[in-house]
């Protein structure tokens, strides 16, 4: 009995981390598709979840209803990614990797400043109108908000892949993944495909802040995690949607299994590091990445 009490309990937290695992890969498929498509790593993209999960709180806040909220939000984390390309990646489009890098650096800031003067800086309670009560399936406690949470991000991934496999545009965005030059000989337009990805990016971190705001409140630490995205990355490639996927199940089972099994002989805290652990010795590995295409590029 107690054996099987040990399995059940270990599939129990398995399971929690999996779930929680699912919340990283929605930040870290953001990342990835600006990658594709422009070799840019776009650190503003938590400042974008920020600024999606406070707008949204804030309107709630104000009286307008939520559908009303949740439309004027998406609309304007479209413009706002469409902003972005337009105002940030096109006039640095010839410019080094480290430039690019930088300027979405510099954004991100921007973007958290202009939230901040919009909005405030208290911290908000956000309801998504989801229980967080946990449900028994198979003798396992789940958090139903994670199993909410789960089956958002396998819409969202499966939306993305039957979007770039069967449309126009997304085999356009495929093509100038692949070879960028030898789209540009066929005439693709790339200024309409970045826009079209950036403005994708911007639905992505509306998604996330949302998910997250109700996890952890809407308040500007909120845009800390994407640096949780950044293992996941390292972990599944920074140019493949489902490497964001399979990252972020493995980081989050991970987190879970050393916070529960290995933080009391290291005196706890451990969830918070080792997950970059594990990303420096995969990197000693496989520095693509599980299913990286491209080598990632070292300064």
């Amino acid at each position: 009995m107690m054996g099987d009490f040990d399995l059940a309990f270990f599939a129990e937290v398995l399971v929690g981390g999996l779930l929680s695992g699912v919340m990283y890969s929605l930040v870290a498929i953001g990342f990835v598709l600006i990658y594709k498509t422009s070799g840019v790593l776009n650190f503003a993209q938590g400042a974008q979840l920020l600024f999606a999960a406070l707008t949204f709180v804030s309107l709630l806040e104000r009286g307008v209803p939520f559908p009303l909220a949740l439309l004027l939000t998406f609309t304007l984390m479209l413009l706002l990614g469409l902003g972005i390309e337009r105002a940030v990646l096109r006039p640095l489009v010839n410019q080094p990797p480290i430039t690019l890098f930088m300027a979405t650096l510099g954004l991100s800031y921007v973007i958290e400043g202009v939230a901040q003067l919009v909005w405030g800086t208290q911290v908000h309670e956000l309801n998504l109108g989801i229980s967080d009560a946990p449900l028994q399936i198979g003798g396992i406690l789940v958090s139903s908000f994670d199993l909410f949470a789960a089956a958002t991000a396998a819409v969202m991934v499966t939306a993305l892949s039957v979007f770039f496999r069967y449309t126009r545009v997304g085999l356009a965005f495929r093509a100038v993944a692949d070879d960028t030059f030898a789209a540009i000989a066929v005439g693709l337009r790339l200024p309409r495909i970045w826009a079209t990805v950036w403005a994708t990016a911007g639905v992505i971190a509306l998604v996330a802040g949302l998910l997250w705001g109700a996890r952890l409140g809407v308040q500007f630490s909120l845009s800390l995690v994407v640096l949780k995205a950044l293992p996941v990355l390292v972990l599944g490639g920074f140019d493949s949607i489902l490497g964001a996927v399979v990252g972020g199940l493995i980081i989050g089972a991970l987190e879970k299994l050393a916070e529960v099994y290995l933080g009391p002989f290291v005196g706890g805290g451990i969830e918070s590091w080792i997950a970059y652990v594990a990303a420096l010795a995969f990197l000693l590995v496989k520095p693509g990445g599980l299913f990286g295409l491209r080598p990632v590029e070292r300064a």
